[in-house]
């Protein structure tokens, strides 16, 4: 059966789609443009056509990944509800799972940014983004009076750190850390920076 002919736009996201994969499942040092040619049953040309070397393909990808997970963060603190409630709630979706799959390309990009500068600036500007979503949403919390926080920012950057540690725990070290535990660690954590009580989170 002949390939559906896709638009440029179409092509470049399916190739940095299957790029994200081929990360995930063999890392940033062992992927090669050859393999997400194969993945898609698609010459290796035509990934040059697009990315003309493998570091840029590479960059592409974890940008990619990242607007992706911001879209993501952003529907979460765009809900009509309490700025406790979206906070929580994009704390739990941050939190790795116990198969941490999209952790481990997370992982990956943070070790290559040592030597990639592309990359480099790309975790550093979804890190960036992160923390001042968590901030704003914080800042409304507190000016709505649901709780008290002296430091929206320096509160966000603990929790992310938090997580970001435990992620590392629960990927790399395979049943070091429960998924449970975990979520119960970043609740302690989010209530004693929020000066409440756990039991007030637990309600949500």
């Amino acid at each position: 059966m002949a390939r559906v002919r896709l638009g440029v736009a179409e092509r470049r996201a399916e190739l940095l789609r299957a790029a994200v994969e081929q990360i995930e499942a063999r890392g940033v040092a062992a992927v090669r443009i050859a393999d997400v040619a194969s993945a898609l049953g698609v010459s290796n040309a035509l990934v040059l056509y697009h990315f003309s070397t493998k570091e840029k393909l590479v960059a592409a990808a974890f940008t990619f990944a990242a607007e992706d997970d911001l879209a993501h963060l952003r529907k979460l603190l765009d809900r009509r509800t309490t700025a406790l409630r979206r906070l929580r709630a994009a704390l739990r979706w941050y939190a790795p799972t116990g198969q941490a799959k999209g952790w481990r390309l997370w992982i990956e990009g943070w070790a290559a940014a040592l030597r990639e500068p592309a990359l480099l600036d790309v975790t550093l500007d979804l890190d960036r983004q992160w923390k001042q979503a968590l901030s704003e949403v914080i800042a409304e919390g507190v000016t709505a009076g649901e709780f008290h926080c002296p430091d929206p920012a320096g509160t966000a950057l603990r929790l992310t750190a938090l997580l970001d540690g435990l992620a590392v725990q629960m990927t790399a070290y395979g049943g070091a850390v429960s998924r449970a535990r975990a979520l119960e660690w970043v609740d302690e954590a989010l209530a004693r920076e929020l000066g409440l009580e756990r039991a007030a989170l637990t309600a949500l």
